[in-house]
């Protein structure tokens, strides 16, 4: 064997028995695979932010911060979200299976663990784990920015590019993360069509997100892009409906998800003042409400590419 080509597997057991780790330890070290270990889900989090495991297996049943929330904690991190994480547990009933598998796990195994067993389910999880990492690295290597989201706007999966983007993009004063989730999710209930896009609310207005298709089922494909100005989009608008360069503006945000008090802090107005606007819009565009508003404003700027 290359020694120099050849890379154990790394894993994390997260367990807060003595006992079970120093069995699981001696099995992985059996299998030739370097062993880290954490005690309780803090200690787990605070590893895997200076070193990125193969993969981790994951007690259930833990004090102060049980398994479900580790594994939701571990896999907020980008460079975890393609590690797989098993679940260890005593407990075989289908709710505690189930919150494994909705909290990110990939799979579970009960204790007492079967070495033999373990040792299959990992490779099996590992295999997969490096298809999917070198799918996505194909996809950044032809510079593809592409991400996948739930429609409650929670990403599902990102080449690494699209991740180094939003971070320098967005305002570092700001819930990044819950404020994207909370805008796709605006942008995807006025169902966008295919070439779609939207300016993100980032620190430079330079970026934007396409939206793509809808891939499976709650997972639609989203393309960061290099976005044109609001003035662009604006002055489309303000001719598609034959509004004020102002009630553009307006219009343009509420195509964006915007509250009433979000575009007044945004073009600096009283809320007021957006809601008086909004009625003229509302009377040219000959609807009622700005949902539907929002609808006639997406289509026509999905129109223009």
């Amino acid at each position: 064997m290359n020694n120099k080509t050849y890379k154990k597997n790394v894993v994390l057991v997260v367990d807060d028995s003595i006992d079970s780790i120093r069995m699981i330890s001696d099995v992985l070290e059996e299998a030739d695979m370097t062993v880290l270990v954490a005690l309780e889900g803090s200690q787990a989090i605070t590893i895997t932010q200076n070193i990125t495991p193969d993969i981790i297996l994951l007690d259930a049943i833990m004090p102060n911060m049980d398994g479900f929330e580790t594994c939701r904690a571990l896999k907020e991190q980008p460079k975890l979200m393609d590690v797989p994480i098993i679940f260890m547990t005593g407990l075989s009933d289908t709710e505690n299976v189930v919150m494994g598998l909705k909290s990110g796990g990939v799979d579970y195994i009960t204790k007492p663990i079967n070495a033999s067993e373990l040792i299959a389910r990992m490779h099996v999880h590992l295999a997969n784990a490096r298809m999917t990492q070198s799918a996505r690295m194909a996809l950044e290597a032809a510079g593809q920015t592409l991400f996948a989201i739930n429609k409650n706007g929670d990403t599902l999966w990102a080449t690494p590019r699209v991740y180094q983007i939003l971070a320098q993009a967005q305002p570092a004063d700001t819930n990044s993360p819950a404020q994207l989730s909370n805008t796709l999710k605006t942008w995807l209930e006025h169902s966008p069509s295919a070439g779609h896009k939207m300016q993100l609310d980032n620190a430079d207005g330079t970026v934007g997100v396409e939206y793509l298709a809808e891939i499976g089922e709650n997972e639609f494909l989203l393309r960061l892009s290099d976005q044109p100005s609001n003035e662009n989009y604006s002055d489309l608008l303000r001719t598609s409906f034959k509004v004020t360069v102002r009630e553009a503006d307006v219009l343009l945000w509420i195509a964006n998800g915007k509250t009433n008090r979000e575009i007044g802090q945004i073009l600096e107005m009283s809320p007021r003042t957006v809601n008086k606007h909004l009625e003229q819009i509302f009377k040219k565009m000959g609807v009622e409400n700005r949902t539907s508003a929002a609808a006639m404003a997406i289509r026509a700027l999905a129109s223009k590419g």
